[in-house]
């Protein structure tokens, strides 16, 4: 499907800035060797599901201590302002 410009009254189709890279022979937003309808991931790594499985859960557990020690500062924070800062 061809793309469809605006077309404007007073536009006599100059260019004000060229977005194009210089020295790179191709426009912003392509780049050179892939095509532009690729749909493959970006290292071309597959993986099992075993491995999905552990890099998921690897995440998750992660992102349980982060916030464990969020919660743990806020918590301390909050005994600290109530039992010393306020008193």
């Amino acid at each position: 499907m061809p793309s469809r410009k605006k077309q404007y009254a007073d536009d006599d189709g100059r260019v004000i800035c060229n977005m194009d890279v210089e020295g790179s022979g191709h426009p912003i937003g392509r780049l050179p060797g892939i095509p532009s309808d690729a749909k493959t991931s970006q290292t071309g790594i597959e993986m099992t599901k075993a491995e999905v499985r552990s890099f998921t859960a690897s995440a998750l557990l992660a992102a349980l201590v982060i916030g464990s020690v969020f919660a743990l500062t806020w918590v301390l924070f909050t005994l600290f302002l109530t039992q010393v800062a306020f008193r």
